[in-house]
């Protein structure tokens, strides 16, 4: 899934338009950014309604397993790939 400070017509339209297979979550109040810590700094030169591109990689136990900054991959892919190397590695396939 998916989240960022959009609101719910937002996320449902730009869902559709992207044809995802996967749930967005919408947090205008930003309560859930700051709680995984997404919300940027006020001397960030982005605009503060952009969250950080983070991904989080969640235990079944509820827990954060890992954590990646999509800023350091060089591409969409290699992140993809990173992520999924590490779910693999973890339910040993």
């Amino acid at each position: 899934m998916g989240a960022s400070f959009d609101t719910v017509e937002d996320q449902k339209a730009f869902t559709e338009e992207e044809s995802f297979s996967f749930t967005l979550l919408s947090d205008p109040d930003r309560v859930m950014g700051e709680a995984y810590e997404v919300v940027r700094p006020p001397e960030d030169p982005i605009p503060a309604g952009f969250p950080l591109r983070i991904t989080y990689l969640i235990s079944p136990e509820g827990t954060i397993a890992a954590a990646w900054d999509l800023n350091a991959s060089s591409s969409l892919d290699e992140h993809a790939d990173e992520v999924l190397a590490e779910i693999a590695a973890r339910s040993g396939g």
